[in-house]
């Protein structure tokens, strides 16, 4: 298997919906997209299927080396050798793909965050950064449009925040801030034990809110010179969106059960959106 070949398998197999989005790219544009979710991909995983956090930290380290020596142009990972090709061509830093990694360490080191603030913080570095990448990937004539890519990434992290509450909680891992949990009267206790409420339906409204102000604000700022370039971006932001209005149309039922949109309705969306331009 070829380390394309193993990037375009990573990423299949996910079954995310932003790989609907890559299937209208350009080939080369594709492989380098590819490349950088199976990156995402493997250690996201590091930290999500280890049950030992002194192993994860081990793989992370690894994983930095890894990085370090992509840079030197000496991989020895698929992804990584499947990810070198691209870095000059679409001036990918490594400052960036370092950051992801730290990102996923964050989540060995705590499970609550205090306010959104802090919450922010962690949403940087395992989306926002990975937006600016990708946004490079796809094409980048303004500055501007990596201030798009960023908050875009943002809307996607609080998306699958509101998405996975109950499946993080399962992990010992509640995202939603500390400060709104009180504010709207949810303990953490009722998150872990999946209860339920009022309360909670109010809380994830208030996140609901202010996941749809985000893509209002993303979208607001992409420069129309970029905006045909970013088409994979807006096809991401018509499929989470919708997803996003099925999860509130489901009274906020994320607790015992993950939604999901059809992999025909993804497709649909991500055609419909290219098609738009």
């Amino acid at each position: 298997m070829s380390p394309d070949e193993y990037c375009q398998q990573k990423a299949a197999e996910s079954g995310s919906s932003f790989y609907y989005s890559f299937l209208f790219l350009p080939a080369e544009r594709r492989r380098a997209i590819t490349a950088l979710y199976a990156f995402c991909r493997e250690v996201d995983d590091v930290v999500d299927e280890s049950t030992d956090d002194m192993v994860a930290r081990s793989k992370l380290t690894w994983w930095r080396k890894e990085i370090q020596a992509m840079l030197a142009n000496a991989p020895t990972h698929p992804v990584t050798r499947a990810l070198l090709p691209h870095l000059t061509t679409y001036q990918l830093e490594g400052a960036h793909l370092m950051a992801v990694i730290d990102g996923m360490e964050m989540d060995l080191n705590q499970t609550r965050y205090l306010d959104f603030p802090a919450l922010q913080k962690y949403c940087w570095h395992v989306a926002g950064v990975v937006g600016i990448l990708s946004a490079s990937i796809f094409g980048i004539s303004n500055p501007q449009t990596k201030v798009f890519a960023e908050k875009l990434g943002l809307a996607f992290q609080m998306t699958n925040i509101i998405r996975d509450v109950g499946e993080d909680a399962r992990k010992g891992r509640i995202y939603i801030p500390v400060n709104e949990l009180q504010q709207f009267k949810v303990t953490a206790a009722d998150i872990l034990n999946a209860r339920h409420s009022p309360e909670f339906e109010a809380l994830m409204q208030f996140q609901y809110e202010r996941a749809q102000k985000l893509y209002d604000e993303a979208l607001a700022i992409l420069p129309p010179e970029d905006r045909r370039a970013q088409r994979t971006g807006l096809i991401m932001a018509a499929i989470y969106r919708t997803l996003l209005s099925e999860i509130q149309r489901d009274s906020f039922h994320v607790l015992s059960q993950r939604i999901s949109l059809t992999p025909i309705r993804k497709l649909w969306l991500a055609w419909k959106t290219y098609i738009r331009g």
